[in-house]
């Protein structure tokens, strides 16, 4: 099967990273960030409601990951369920696309209830494709060459991002309401087709599975098993739980400059342009580092970056130097996305790297949702520099921990023979 997998390496690499490009270029023209929020703004005032948006896609990308680890270990083949899933998070914009269309004759709140039904199915439909793909993806791309894989199909991603989130924003400008909604739910879904079929011709050789082993035990016995087997993840767990209160403060960088530091919107413009020009470059690099020295060191090169935004953000006297906040939480945001990714699936063999994968995501669920409210409600109560305050403590913590608990799990395999099965 290697020998299959190395002959079909450029072909799967190339199609890949044009899923992912796709993929990011359709996200570009309905981002979760600016057009999506605006669209719930069109129709509500509910600042709760408007923070949904993001709570929900987070939510559904990462807490149905563990619950789908046993149904994919089964597998012969993982393709053909991620083909299948993935429709599931790209035909709702298909769905959005509708209700802008009919917002006039359908009123305000059934539009609003349908369109969270769209992104509870949008996020989740994410959220159950994301585990077989990261194990498919780590079965078709060679291990060396995996942290550079995610890289460039994340700077691919970025870089049509913001070409269509220009575009984007021109249609919603010089568009009537709500059709100039519909125009760009669209185009979402025509690019999210097109990335379908680039994933569909992916080349995965069939592998034998062992099914006794699968089906021994639950998932979550698995899973506290490991936890209790293998102190090596659990800390590098802990380290995310860490970060994701180590980045709460990112979401206020923009506001805090704008309406405390006397940024313009169109300055904060440019930090957003900076912001995305740093991740397409950091993607390529780091990857590319990742893969020729550690992926551990580089994972924790991006802690210390998320650290040294947090603090530059709360210290500085002018929004200029912001742009060096931008820069480096573009560091941050690709180590804790593309190297956490490729670090992560380093842990485990075939038959338990899906639960190692579920846990990866699934745990850090809450944490994820609960960080940037606690982190609103600090800058409610006393500042946002409070906030940033906050997140270099835990950023803090979240460097130590992975100094001092977390080791390379190449390192392990390499001299010492493969984990127990769990």
């Amino acid at each position: 099967m290697d020998e299959e997998i190395r002959k079909n390496f450029r072909f799967n690499y190339f199609v890949n990273v044009m899923d992912g490009a796709f993929f990011g270029f359709g996200l570009g023209f309905a981002s979760f960030s600016t057009v999506l929020p605006l669209f719930i703004s069109s129709m509500t005032d509910s600042a709760i409601l408007i923070g949904l948006v993001m709570a929900v896609h987070s939510l559904g990308w990462q807490l149905p990951q563990l619950f789908m680890a046993k149904s994919i270990a089964r597998q012969t083949q993982y393709k053909p369920m991620v083909v299948l899933l993935t429709i599931h998070e790209r035909v709702p914009f298909l769905g959005l696309t509708l209700i802008a269309l009919l917002l006039p004759k359908i009123g305000v709140t059934a539009g609003l209830t349908l369109t969270f039904l769209m992104l509870a199915w949008q996020g989740f439909g994410g959220g159950f494709t994301a585990n077989p793909w990261q194990v498919m993806i780590h079965k078709v791309i060679p291990p060396d060459y995996l942290a550079t894989f995610f890289g460039v199909q994340g700077a691919a991603a970025n870089l049509l991002a913001s070409g269509a989130a220009i575009i984007a924003g021109t249609i919603l400008d010089r568009q009537p309401y709500p059709s100039n909604y519909a125009l760009v739910f669209a185009l979402t879904s025509v690019c999210l087709l097109i990335s379908w079929f680039f994933i569909a011709l992916t080349r995965e050789p069939e592998h034998e599975v062992n099914h006794e082993e699968v089906v021994q035990n639950s998932v979550i016995r698995n899973a506290l098993e490991i936890l209790r087997k293998d102190r090596n993840f659990t800390w590098l767990l802990v380290s995310r739980f860490l970060s994701q209160f180590g980045v709460m403060g990112f979401n206020f960088y923009a506001v805090h400059a704008v309406k405390n530091l006397g940024a313009s919107e169109t300055q904060a413009g440019l930090m957003t342009s900076i912001l995305m020009i740093s991740q397409v470059i950091m993607n390529i690099s780091l990857g590319w580092l990742a893969d020729r020295w550690s992926r551990l060191n580089v994972l924790k090169i991006g802690f210390i970056a998320m650290g040294l935004s947090a603090t530059v953000a709360w210290a500085a006297p002018s929004f200029n130097w912001f742009f060096l906040v931008m820069v480096l939480t573009g560091v941050s945001n690709t180590a804790l996305w593309t190297i956490m990714m490729a670090l992560t699936l380093q842990f485990g063999d075939d038959t338990n790297r899906p639960i190692y994968v579920g846990m990866a995501n699934t745990l850090i669920a809450p944490f994820t949702i609960s960080a940037p409210l606690i982190g609103g409600w600090l800058a409610n109560q006393t500042g946002y520099q409070t906030t940033f305050l906050a997140s270099i403590l835990f950023s803090i913590l979240a460097i130590i921990v992975l100094q001092l608990r977390v080791h390379d799990p190449r390192e392990k395999f390499s001299n010492t023979p493969q984990s127990q099965e769990v």
